[in-house]
């Protein structure tokens, strides 16, 4: 734990779930950055192997699991820092990542504001975006393009910012991934936090378009790197299901649900009459279960309970 008692100029928040390793590690490379400046705050949401007590490190443990939002929303809570920079556990970050971060961002502030994010192999993310439509989720949903997505047009259409991916220098962007995000304490609070409602996915997207509202930029900024997969601490399947859960939320709180229930329907179809026809062909696939499953996405069964 740690035992200053002295006002921190930042306090990075790390939600934390599943196995303690990765927290350890991503901590491990940040506490010779944190001089007297920062602190850390591991958000421990419930999870059923509790991270441990560790150096430098305050451990905040939720009673119950409630989602990526609310555990942020926990940490935050503890935090004595003007400024709010939230990680994800599963991040690589070099040697001088946060003093690169926030020398970045300070000509911004007050900003929201966010790295470069790279794959394993070296490759970008796209972590800057374009506030989500249903033409950018009907694209992702159709199996035939999936083959495509390589393609800058690909990219545009599931609304990747394609002017951040080639920029050089910091930019104002509509969203940003939400591995990754640097802001004021203060502007974090005027807006209430993370929405509660939303358990996993689209809670970052509806976090920065009300600081828009506020007239809060957010900055994507591309001479600062990270290493980031994603998706590691659950299954594809109820990864796929958050994701869609957080669509559906961040849709019907700003608008657009029927267009993207009706385009998703027509792009299941879609999905369908190519898996008949690859399964003609030979290939070892099952278009009406992966049609099923899609359409209970879409048009979930009444009484359906969400899990963490």
């Amino acid at each position: 734990m740690s035992s200053s008692s002295a006002p921190n100029v930042g306090s990075i928040v790390i939600p934390h779930y599943g196995d303690p390793q990765p927290t350890l590690t991503l901590i491990e490379s940040l506490l010779p950055q944190l001089g007297t400046a920062w602190e850390i705050i591991v958000a421990d949401d419930h999870s059923p192997q509790p991270f441990p007590e560790a150096h430098g490190v305050r451990v905040v443990r939720r009673d119950a699991n409630g989602g990526f939002g609310k555990n942020c929303n926990t940490g935050a809570a503890e935090a004595r820092g003007e400024l709010l920079l939230f990680l994800n556990s599963d991040l690589e970050v070099g040697p001088t990542f946060l003093a690169d971060l926030v020398a970045a961002a300070a000509p911004w502030q007050p900003c929201v504001a966010g790295p470069r994010m790279l794959d394993h192999a070296g490759r970008d993310s796209f972590s800057a975006r374009h506030f989500p439509k249903p033409s950018h989720q009907i694209v992702e949903w159709l199996v035939p393009l999936a083959g495509l997505r390589h393609l800058p047009a690909l990219h545009t259409a599931v609304g990747h910012d394609m002017d951040a991916h080639r920029a050089t220098s910091a930019l104002p962007v509509d969203w940003l991934v939400g591995a990754v995000l640097l802001l004021p304490r203060a502007e974090f609070d005027a807006v209430g936090g993370f929405d509660e409602r939303f358990f996993m996915n689209a809670e970052e997207i509806d976090l920065q378009r009300r600081l828009r509202d506020r007239g809060i930029p957010r900055v994507f900024l591309p001479t600062v790197t990270v290493t980031h997969e994603g998706g590691g601490s659950s299954a594809s399947e109820r990864r796929r299901q958050w994701l869609v859960d957080g669509r559906w939320r961040y849709a019907g709180k700003w608008g657009g649900t029927r267009r993207l229930k009706a385009g998703l329907s027509a792009a299941t179809l879609v999905n369908l009459l190519w898996g008949l026809a690859r399964r003609v062909a030979g290939r070892p696939i099952h278009p009406w279960a992966d049609a099923r499953t899609e359409w209970q996405l879409i048009w979930p069964r009444k009484g359906r309970q969400r899990q963490p």
